[in-house]
């Protein structure tokens, strides 16, 4: 009686359980949706982002052109096509977003290894470098810094980065220090091996699954504040199409013509619900860090 109950509870639990596996799966297809949409979707799109065109301005999605195309998602207060402002934005806040998590991964990385492992006035400047940088609101910092600067792509990477490494150094100094005492890298300093090979090759190895996991949950917090700092015209320049610029145009047309900000605003909350997600997900898989 026993077993046919046991192998009842299996039977219901087993499509629960493909339930669970399959929205699981959901977020990681949107997000590769938008990485395809970023490499090839401008490849696909007949029309230019910047293009202005006074006869087409403010057609609702679906309206002709004066050229006999279909504007599918509309255009906005200049004529521009939103479907191509959505795709290119895509494209820009995937590049600023990539980049921006890459120096930052990089630059924390090394910092928080050297730091965690060597100890000594390396840690102590490093926790003072933290003091002083958490003194400060993270967007607050980037704003100043694209503020005081001429807007480009390279100065909203590196205001985002001025910030976003300490996370990544926190968390790779915090497991070098619960590795530099163990027995296999004692070993390896008796042996005298140097210690940038045991860094890479007893340290670092273990620092791989929760750097990609935080990596994954801060390329949504870049993809926002990047939208974040156009928004307020101190990002992009105006001839690189982002999302936060096209928010902006059109939020004095909120009333009567929705759609210039509501579907790019749309298009920016999927992406980063989901990798977001995402990025809870990888946590709880691999942000542990912990060496076997």
């Amino acid at each position: 009686m026993a077993d046919i109950t046991v192998a009842a509870e299996k039977q219901v639990a087993a499509p629960q359980r493909a339930r669970r596996t399959l929205l699981s799966r959901v977020p990681f297809v949107v997000v590769a949706c938008y990485l395809l949409v970023a490499v090839v979707g401008p490849l696909l799109i007949d029309y230019d982002p910047v293009h202005t065109s006074l006869e087409d301005r403010l057609l609702s999605p679906g309206s002709r052109t004066s050229t006999g195309g279909t504007a599918w998602l509309g255009t906005d207060g200049l004529g521009r096509d939103m479907l191509a402002q959505i795709v290119y934005g895509a494209r820009t806040a995937v590049l600023i977003g990539v980049s921006t998590v890459a120096l930052s991964c990089l630059v924390g990385v090394v910092l928080g290894a050297v730091a965690g492992y060597f100890r000594g006035a390396a840690d102590a400047v490093l926790a003072r470098v933290f003091d002083v940088l958490l003194a400060f609101p993270a967007i607050l910092l980037a704003i100043v810094i694209a503020g005081a600067f001429e807007r480009s792509a390279l100065l909203v990477v590196v205001a985002l980065a001025a910030t976003g490494w300490i996370t990544f150094a926190r968390v790779t100094r915090g497991i070098a220090l619960s590795l530099r005492e163990r027995p296999w890298v004692d070993a390896a300093r008796v042996l005298g091996v140097p210690a940038r090979t045991i860094l890479a090759r007893h340290v670092l190895p273990f620092t791989a699954g929760p750097v990609v996991a935080l990596a994954t949950l801060e390329f949504a917090l870049v993809v926002l504040a990047e939208a974040g700092l156009s928004f307020l015209g101190i990002g992009l320049p105006p001839s690189t199409v982002s999302w936060g610029q096209t928010i902006a145009n059109g939020k004095e047309y909120l009333e009567t013509h929705w759609w210039i900000s509501t579907l790019p605003g749309i298009a920016l909350s999927l992406l980063i619900v989901n990798v977001g997600i995402l990025g809870d997900q990888l946590t709880a898989r691999y942000g542990r860090g912990r060496p076997g």
